[in-house]
């Protein structure tokens, strides 16, 4: 165990060495540094708070929506699409709203209500991970792309995301099914155990409708503040490690220490297959690939790379479109896949569903791209 540990400490030695050597060569150790401070400083004042505004804003409204049913409204209207399109029982659209108005957790939450389980057999219940991650944050990358001044896009984006989810669903529910076929059949919950859950007695506290609507907001909002300040980490390690990556020197081509200045080895890598970005999500830059590679990890981080592509005249309507697909079906599912599945108890299923996530984020990307050249097209 010993040689193991000493093994990956020099390999992890080695690789950030080796990051940190490269960008000081190319850039110079002082403006390297200095770089990356002024990114990390301008995201958290600039990008950060900007997306927390957002979150609070969302969050309260989503919270508001529950209060009044107006989920559960939602929720019957998409309830029938949820068994031919997705293989789901129809209380999954409840997932799927939740998940459209918080994050990615909001279905493991859901989950733990055993009334909810009841309806699932096993191999549907470990899909739901695959099936909530694809619609996570949906209502704050909208909201963010339409406030950079994008509207049908972000709507076409949100089809494509529509498509990414029902791949994803289904195959993670082939792979469930073939590793465990007994899981086919078997239920979530048995029938003693929902037998006691309905013997239960249930306590409703009357309130007013303001009060109902204070609480909504200030709770929704709190809630906000929560997934704001959890994507700092993502946006400040995750954003600046890219953007260093991505962004160039100055206009004049020198290096002075300045916020958003890089080495551009993402595009330089990007250009030796910009055929195939191309003919897949309709790129027509390479520096619009970091978009997709930070949306991994956190699809907040990914999100704070728009406005200074923007500024550069590096994205146009289709990458739009391609980023909020692709930004709300993986939704940093890398970092939450594995919690996600340990949290319902099935963690040797992480690979299969990594695997039937990564293929549904691809489509969904695609499929956005193929609608937005079909519109521009008949338009």
């Amino acid at each position: 165990m010993r040689k193991k540990g000493t093994a990956s400490a020099w390999i992890c030695l080695a690789v950030v060495a080796g990051l940190f050597t490269y960008m000081g060569i190319v850039m110079g150790a002082a403006n390297m540094l200095n770089s990356i401070m002024r990114t990390a400083h301008d995201l958290l004042l600039n990008t950060v708070f900007y997306l927390m505004g957002i979150c609070v804003i969302t969050g309260a409204l989503g919270k508001l929506f529950v209060e009044f049913g107006v989920v559960a409204l939602i929720e019957k209207a998409v309830k029938p699409l949820m068994k031919p399109l997705f293989n789901l029982p129809g209380v999954a659209s409840l997932g799927a709203v939740m998940t459209f108005l918080s994050d990615n957790p909001a279905i493991i939450t859901l989950t733990k209500d055993k009334r909810f389980a009841s309806y699932f057999k096993k191999y549907q219940f470990i899909s739901l991970t695959n099936f909530g991650t694809a619609f996570g944050m949906g209502l704050i990358v909208i909201i963010f792309m339409i406030s950079q001044g994008f509207f049908i896009e972000p709507l076409i984006g949100l089809l494509g995301a529509f498509t990414g989810c029902i791949v994803t669903t289904r195959l993670m529910q082939r792979f469930v099914i073939k590793a465990y076929p007994a899981y086919k059949e078997e239920e979530v919950v048995s029938d003693e155990e929902l037998e006691a859950l309905n013997a239960e007695p249930e306590h409703v506290e009357e309130k007013s409708a303001f009060l109902r609507t204070l609480n909504a907001l200030l709770d929704g909002g709190k809630n906000g503040v929560d997934v704001g300040l959890a994507i700092i980490p993502g946006v400040l390690i995750i954003s600046t490690l890219v953007m260093m990556l991505t962004f160039g020197a100055d206009a004049s081509g020198a290096y002075t220490g300045a916020a958003y200045q890089g080495t551009e080895l993402l595009p330089w890598l990007a250009n030796k297959v910009d055929w195939l970005f191309k003919g897949l999500f309709g790129f027509n830059d390479p520096h619009q690939i970091a978009f997709p590679i930070t949306a991994l990890g956190a699809v907040g981080a990914a999100l704070s790379l728009v406005p200074n592509f923007l500024a550069q005249g590096w994205i146009d309507g289709n990458a739009i479109a391609v980023f909020t697909a692709i930004g709300m079906c993986w939704s940093g599912f890398l970092s939450t896949h594995t919690a996600m599945l340990d949290s319902l108890g099935y963690r040797e299923l992480t690979g299969k569903a990594i695997l039937s996530h990564t293929i549904g984020g691809l489509v969904a990307a695609i499929t956005a791209h193929w609608l937005t050249a079909l519109i521009t097209l008949i338009i």
